[in-house]
């Protein structure tokens, strides 16, 4: 067995999967403060898996006030090297329905009030995000996805915007001017900040309704969403459940080129760089500081 262990950011209910044991939760203090919630561990077979919600439980942290930097380090601090992200968002394109998972492979980031990096004055660091997320780990998502039969679209834009309100009618048509495929609030930094703690991230985008542009938009009604909502975390579960073994048995894991973001990234000269704050990072980039 390999040493992945995969973590899953979510809803608070994702973690409410037949067979987990060794169930609990841990209260994760990392340099940055605090993390949306404790993570709640597990295991599944032979799987570990460690999950927390993006929002804490009950939905209280809304999008912009979430701690992105506190909860990637703290997935990190607790081992984790495969993150599954799962977001509602809504549909930009005609041909990604309610109830439709998009296997994300690029974004467009237009949030603008959050912390974005783990570095900064006294250490600086340019990772690449050509390339955001991990396509060992889209892979799996996506055989796992076909596998369960659930509708899936394998390759989209996201559409990162601040909100918390949603998009104007112009926005949405600008957005799908860009050919992006879905619009979401959370996916950064949290995209941006995983590269950064060398961690392998894969964005699964659970389209709920269509956004603003669509004629039948005003039609839709908060019911409809709703159980839009609770059959996506239903197949979500199941998802995870199945994704879980394959990702603990990757033998590839270990080479991914993810795991070496920070290898060529730093470019302050060691004699240059601030104490303290090296101290700070070495809880997410410890393999290029010296753990």
């Amino acid at each position: 067995m390999t040493n992945n262990v995969l973590g899953i950011i979510g809803g608070s209910g994702l973690y409410d999967l037949p067979g987990l044991t060794d169930t609990r939760w841990v209260a994760v203090d990392t340099p940055w403060g605090s993390p949306s919630d404790q993570l709640f561990r597990g295991r599944l077979g032979d799987a570990e898996l460690v999950f927390l919600p993006r929002h804490g439980r009950g939905h209280r942290i809304p999008p912009s006030e979430v701690n992105y930097r506190a909860n990637i380090a703290a997935l990190k601090m607790q081992g984790v090297t495969d993150v599954l992200s799962l977001s509602a968002v809504g549909g930009l394109r005609a041909d990604l329905p309610p109830g439709t998972f998009v296997v994300i492979d690029q974004f467009i980031d237009r949030t603008f009030a959050r912390d974005k990096s783990f570095f900064g004055t006294g250490l600086v660091a340019h990772v690449s995000m050509a390339h955001p997320v991990c396509p060992r780990l889209g892979d799996h998502v996506q055989a796992t996805l076909a596998a369960r039969g659930v509708p899936h679209v394998r390759g989209g834009t996201y559409l990162a915007m601040e909100g918390p309100q949603f998009s104007t009618l112009a926005e949405s048509q600008l957005y799908r001017g860009w050919n992006c495929s879905v619009i979401g609030m959370t996916n950064m930094p949290e995209a941006k900040l995983a590269r950064e703690a060398e961690l392998c991230y894969c964005s699964v985008a659970m389209v709920t309704d269509f956004d603003c542009w669509h004629p039948g938009h005003d039609a839709v009604t908060v019911d409809a969403i709703i159980r839009v909502l609770l059959a996506n975390a239903e197949q979500a579960r199941g998802v995870v459940a199945r994704l879980a073994g394959t990702v603990a048995a990757d033998a590839q894991g270990a080479g991914c080129g993810c795991r070496t973001a920070l290898q060529h990234a730093l470019i302050t000269a060691p004699d240059a760089r601030d104490p303290a704050l090296v101290q700070r990072l070495r809880a997410v980039a410890g393999r290029v500081l010296g753990d």
